[in-house]
């Protein structure tokens, strides 16, 4: 009987924690926010915007990797953008569809909807490349983060 109501006050701390928490990401200021939603691509490079605009999984900060190496880490209603050269790139994250692979060229945005799906133990996310209005309205509703170097 102890097992049982130690158990049930684990789950319902567990579940108070999950529900009050929010992932902690390093917002960017706000001039760069304003600067990034203007949405102007670069020439010889392209610009590729990660959002997450949901509030679902809201404690769980999720790791993006490009080309195996750390981009950042996205929270509730968060975007990062990052330049990449033109070519094959491989983009991932957690959980299962986390893989993206996305052949960008120079002078072009892309948009990355990172989709929180919750599992039984642990949360995850589905990676999908989006149409630059369905891109943009995402990104608009977020905020800036810092990227990794």
């Amino acid at each position: 009987m102890r097992i049982i109501v130690a158990l049930g006050k684990a789950v319902v701390i567990s579940a108070f924690a999950f529900l009050a928490g929010c992932a902690s990401v390093n917002k960017a200021p706000a001039e760069a926010d304003t600067a990034a939603k203007t949405f102007q691509p670069k020439a010889g490079v392209a610009q590729v915007y990660v959002y997450r605009n949901e509030t679902m999984g809201a404690a769980l900060s999720m790791p993006v990797t490009v080309d195996g190496k750390l981009a950042g880490n996205t929270g509730p209603k968060s975007y990062f953008k990052f330049d990449l050269a033109p070519g094959k790139h491989r983009i991932t994250s957690q959980g299962d569809g986390s893989v993206l692979d996305l052949d960008t060229e120079g002078g072009k945005l892309y948009f990355v909807w990172q989709e929180v799906k919750m599992g039984m133990m642990s949360g995850g996310s589905k990676l999908q490349l989006v149409d630059a209005e369905q891109g943009k309205k995402g990104v608009s509703e977020c905020s800036l983060i810092q990227a990794s170097p």
